[in-house]
C-alpha cells in the first residue's frame, strides 16, 4: 500500500513527425531537442519528489529497454521498474498492463500518473496544483486527464469540452473532439470552453481496471494474463508475447474514456507543448531577436521566425522567414513550420521507396548500454564508425565470421581483449581484430572512450555478430 502518486512513464513510441532526427529506432523521447536533457529525462525530473511520488515505471519496447536504463541512471533517478511491451498495442494495453502491475505492488487503491515521455512541460505552482486536484477526484473514483489551456486554434489536437464544475477546479467531460481542422480549431477557441487533451491521466488502479472490464474486455485480459505470465530479467519485466498479443490495438481514449460516465477533467494553463512537430520545436525554444531558434553549427542571415537545426554539417540559412531548416549526420529537411504538420505523410514517401526507407527507420548514431556509435563513412567491403564507450563499460566478448576491424584510440583509454591477450590502448594507438577472433573493448578509465573502428569483409551487418558474453543479456 501507498499514499503516493505511482508515475506511469510511457515511452514506447517510434514517432517520426521529428524526421529526420527522430526516427523508429531513435525516438524523440530520447533525444536532446532543445537544451542538456532529453524529453525522457525531463519527464522523470517531473516526478523525482519522493515526498509525493513514488520511484517510476517506464513502459517502453525491447528496442529502448538500455537507453531507459541509462537515461535514468545519468538523472540520478531510481524506477521501480521497466516493462518491455513485446510488440506494439497502443495505449489501452499499456494502461492495463501498468494498472494490473501497480495494483499488484502498490495496492488496489493506488494513484497512476499517467505521462507520455516526449512532452515538454514547465513544473510550477499551476502545475503542481494541477496534480494535486487530478488526485483528489481520483481518490474518489473519477478517471482525470489534464486540458490544456488553448493558446491558438491548433489542429494538431484533440479537443475537450468542459461538462459540469464538480467544485475544486476539476468538472465532467461533456465530449472528446478529434483533431479539427482550422475553421472548427477557431470555433472552439472562441468557444472557451473547449481544451486541448494532454494525454495525460491520473487515476486508481481499481478504477481504470474496472472501466477496462466494463468497455474494453478483451484489452483488460490479455493484459492481465501477460503479466501473470511475464518473466523477469535483470530490471526489466517481459510481459508474455503470445498473451500480449491477443489485446486489440486500441488507444485508451477510444476504449474507455469516451465511454465512461466517471471521466473528469483539470483544465490548466499550464506551459506545455507534445513536441509533435518542427514547429511546436520551434515556439518553445529560446528565440533570437529576429525569432529565429537554431541550434548547433548555424549561422542565419536576413532570416527571421526560423528553426535551424544542425547536428554536424554548418548549415547557413540566408533570406528565409517562417521554414524549419534541420539537418541530421545524414539527411535534410527543409519545409515551413506552418505546414509542420505533413511532416509525417513525407515520411511515409520515404519509407515506401527503397532507397530511403533506410533514412526513416535507423539514424547514423546508435545507442547501445555500454554507450552507441555513428556511422562516417561506407563503401564497397569497408565502413568507419566512431565508437563511444561510457566509463566502466564493456561491449559483448563477441567474433564476427565475415570482417576483420582496425581500432584506433582517440580518447580516453581502451582495454582490448582478443582471444587470450588484453592490451591497454592510449590516445593514438591502434589495434588490429583479424576476422573470427573473439575480441572485447572495454572503457577501464574516468572519462568517455572514444575509438575509430575501420571495419573490412564481405559483410559488415550489425547482425554479424555472435555474443559469448554480455553484462546486458544479450546472448
Amino acid at each position: 500500500m501507498t499514499d503516493k502518486i505511482v508515475p506511469v512513464i510511457m515511452a514506447g513510441g517510434k514517432g517520426t513527425r521529428l524526421w529526420p532526427l527522430s526516427r523508429a529506432t531513435a525516438a524523440k523521447q530520447f533525444l536532446k531537442m532543445i537544451g542538456d536533457e532529453t524529453l525522457f529525462q525531463s519527464t522523470l525530473n517531473r516526478v523525482r519528489d519522493d515526498a509525493v511520488y513514488e520511484a517510476p515505471i517506464v513502459v517502453t519496447n525491447e528496442e529502448f529497454r538500455f537507453l531507459v536504463a541509462e537515461q535514468a541512471r545519468e538523472q540520478g533517478v531510481a524506477l521501480s521498474g521497466i516493462v518491455l511491451e513485446p510488440m506494439a498495442r497502443n495505449t489501452a494495453a499499456a494502461v492495463a498492463v501498468a494498472a494490473r502491475v501497480v495494483a499488484d505492488r502498490f495496492g488496489d487503491d493506488a494513484l497512476l500518473l499517467l505521462l507520455p515521455s516526449d512532452h515538454a512541460i514547465t513544473v510550477d505552482d499551476i502545475y503542481t496544483g494541477s496534480i494535486t486536484k487530478a488526485a483528489t477526484a481520483a481518490k474518489s473514483g473519477k478517471l482525470v486527464t489534464f486540458g490544456i489551456h488553448p493558446t491558438e486554434p491548433a489542429t494538431g489536437y484533440g479537443y475537450i469540452e468542459l461538462g459540469d464544475d464538480l467544485e475544486n477546479g476539476v468538472y465532467t467531460v461533456q465530449r472528446f473532439i478529434e483533431k479539427p481542422d482550422e475553421a472548427k480549431a477557431r470555433t472552439l477557441l472562441e468557444a472557451g470552453n473547449f481544451y486541448w487533451n494532454s494525454g495525460m491521466f491520473l487515476f486508481s488502479a481499481n478504477s481504470i481496471i474496472a472501466e477496462l472490464e466494463a468497455f474494453a474486455p478483451t484489452v483488460m485480459a490479455a493484459a492481465t494474463d501477460a503479466v501473470a505470465k511475464s518473466s523477469k530479467d535483470f530490471d526489466f519485466l517481459r510481459l508474455d508475447a503470445k498473451a500480449f498479443a491477443e489485446a486489440p490495438s486500441i488507444s485508451i481514449d477510444y476504449a474507455v474514456m469516451e465511454k465512461t460516465q466517471k471521466a473528469a477533467v483539470v483544465p490548466a494553463a499550464i506551459t506545455w507543448s507534445d513536441m509533435g512537430s518542427w514547429d511546436a520545436v520551434w515556439k518553445i525554444g529560446d528565440a533570437d531577436a529576429d525569432g529565429n531558434v537554431v541550434q548547433g553549427n548555424v549561422t542565419v542571415h536576413n532570416t527571421t521566425n526560423s528553426l535551424v537545426i544542425s547536428r554536424n554539417s554548418h548549415m547557413a540559412v540566408q533570406g528565409m522567414d517562417g521554414v524549419a531548416v534541420i539537418a541530421s549526420e545524414d539527411a535534410v529537411f527543409v519545409g515551413r513550420l506552418d505546414n509542420a504538420q505533413d511532416v509525417g505523410n513525407l515520411v511515409k514517401i520515404l519509407a515506401a521507396s527503397e532507397t530511403t526507407a533506410n533514412l526513416t527507420e535507423t539514424h547514423p548514431t546508435s545507442l547501445r548500454p555500454w554507450g552507441g556509435y555513428t556511422s562516417i563513412l561506407s563503401g564497397d567491403r569497408f565502413q568507419v564508425k566512431r565508437l563511444f564507450v561510457h566509463p566502466g563499460k564493456k561491449l559483448s566478448l563477441q567474433k564476427h565470421h565475415h570482417r576483420a576491424e582496425h581500432w584506433i584510440c582517440v580518447k580516453g583509454a581502451a582495454e582490448v581483449t582478443i582471444d587470450d591477450t588484453m592490451t591497454i590502448l592510449h590516445e593514438n594507438q591502434s589495434i588490429y581484430i583479424p576476422q573470427g577472433s573473439v575480441h572485447r573493448l572495454g572503457n577501464p578509465g574516468k572519462i568517455l572512450l572514444e575509438m575509430i573502428e575501420v571495419q573490412t569483409g564481405s559483410y559488415l551487418g550489425e547482425d554479424d555478430i555472435v555474443r559469448l558474453v554480455d553484462e546486458f543479456g544479450r546472448t
